[in-house]
């Protein structure tokens, strides 16, 4: 777990890339407030670089402006406050297009006792996560970064390059020069992307994982082969990550105490009396506001009225799908599909839909036809719907489906990540040697040769439930009737 505090050098962010970080700003709030935790730490801080007042003389330095401080618990409401309410005119390219040097701000205010270090306790790292930073004495930063490492403040460079229009060709050349001088300090770090709506999603989703208390590590996994692999090796260790997490499927409606702001115990709604969940003190009805929204556990939102106010319900017997678009199986990532795949059969006179018997025909001619036909092409459909087939709720957010193809039978409905459930890719770093030989792909494939290659059948790989539980009864009836 760490505490990210993020800052801008508006000097140096036109207003279409501002645009788009205070995007990702917004995003990473969002995801943070609906985590389901019972206790959301303020983990979170703003502040930017602002050029001096034009009224000022050209020589006074830039102001080191910080707009969020963390407080005893996440505030949604104030952090988007704070960033949408970022200067909007503080851009100043140079002459030429390069970035703005003129002026250096001070950070050692920023890296003291009274800021970033006192923001959170000894036992959670902090960062800095300087976005299109630039400096013209660059001896000055580097005594200031030197003073953030002797309070274990790591600060992480973020360029953003591009060959765009708004960012000028002047960039690399000035952030070469400023990273040959920060290179050996062991608190910094710099990296270069380009700002693509992909690039600056995954940087969302990696300092989400930074902010979380239970961040998972690892699994290590051991991959055995019943033959060598090659010579004598005959296992493969590998390092396991998951490819996507479920969110939450909306915001519920909830009875908030005026006096704390907090939910009501639902097990207390349903009593002629409510009780403070703070003080257990008994509220009026003027006491309780039924106007509010809880954003995953801890974070309540007021609103000015009920309406748009829903709670999540149980789905029905009928669930709709929307279908809004086609994919091609063969380019579609598996690590994308989430969830318990369901099989899809088309709905007969039979069973409990309003069918007579040449709609029945009709329509089982028609799912026949639309799966082979999608089989023939390769490809499946995506799907919408507000309900989570998962929880069987429905609720005010969309979850995407695959409805898959087989060669003749039925179709299967599998749950496919969103934006927002998608994780990170892990780092891979691949040595130049680790490329195969061709020597060493003929001995893989030799090896490979060896291991059956049939159809899975599961009835063929039973999990020994019944062989186990067998066993255990009758371990049991050795010590006679119950």
């Amino acid at each position: 777990m760490a505490l990210l505090c993020f800052l801008l050098d508006m000097r140096n962010i036109p207003p279409p890339l501002l645009h788009l970080l205070k995007q990702c700003l917004l995003h990473l709030a969002n995801l943070y407030a609906a985590i389901p935790s019972a206790d959301l730490p303020d983990r979170l801080a703003l502040c930017y670089v602002h050029p001096a007042a034009s009224s000022s003389s050209s020589s006074s330095p830039p102001q080191l402006k910080v707009v969020y401080r963390p407080g005893e618990k996440f505030n949604l409401r104030d952090f988007h406050h704070a960033v949408n309410n970022l200067p909007l005119d503080a851009f100043r390219p140079n002459q030429h297009g390069s970035l703005h040097t003129t002026g250096d701000v001070s950070l050692t205010n920023l890296f003291s006792n009274r800021a970033i270090y006192s923001w959170a306790t000894d036992d959670t790292s902090k960062k800095v996560i300087a976005l299109s930073m630039s400096a013209q004495n660059t001896q000055a930063l580097r005594r200031s970064l030197m003073d953030a490492a002797e309070q274990c403040i790591t600060v992480e460079f973020v360029l953003l390059e591009t060959g765009a229009a708004f960012v000028c060709d002047g960039v690399s050349e000035n952030s070469n020069g400023f990273i040959d001088t920060i290179c050996d300090l062991e608190n910094c770090v710099v990296r270069r992307y380009s700002p693509e709506t992909q690039v600056l999603h995954g940087l969302v989703k990696r300092w989400l994982e930074e902010l979380k208390d239970d961040k998972e590590e690892a699994l290590q996994a051991v991959f055995v082969f019943r033959v060598p692999i090659i010579s004598t090796v005959n296992q493969i260790s590998c390092s396991m990550y998951a490819s996507a997490n479920h969110i939450i499927d909306g915001f519920p409606s909830c009875q908030i105490c005026r006096c704390h702001g907090r939910p009501i115990d639902l097990a207390n709604t349903n009593k002629a009396k409510w009780m403070c969940p703070i003080t257990s003190r008994q509220l009026t009805a003027s006491d309780v506001t039924d106007t509010a929204v809880k954003i995953g556990e801890q974070t309540v939102l007021f609103l000015p009225d009920s309406e748009g106010v829903s709670s999540l319900r149980r789905a029905s017997s009928s669930i709709s799908f929307d279908v809004i678009e086609r994919t091609n199986l063969a380019s579609l990532n598996e690590g994308l599909i989430i969830g318990t795949p369901h099989i899809v059969i088309p709905s007969s006179n039979d069973v409990e839909v309003a069918l007579d018997d040449e709609c029945s025909d009709q329509n089982t001619q028609l799912f026949y036809g639309l799966c082979e036909t999608l089989f023939k092409l390769d490809q499946g459909l995506v799907c919408s719907s507000k309900c989570n087939t998962e929880t069987m709720k429905i609720g005010s957010l969309e979850c995407y489906y695959l409805l898959q193809p087989t060669e003749k039978g039925p179709m299967l409905l599998r749950r496919l990540a969103g934006s927002e459930e998608i994780l990170p890719l892990p780092v891979v770093s691949r040595p130049c040697n680790s490329t195969g030989t061709k020597e060493v792909q003929n001995l893989i494939e030799t090896s490979l040769s060896k291991i059956v290659l049939k159809d899975y059948n599961p009835l063929q790989h039973e999990r020994g439930f019944h062989s186990r539980l067998n066993c255990l009864v009758k371990d049991s009836l050795q010590f006679g009737c119950d």
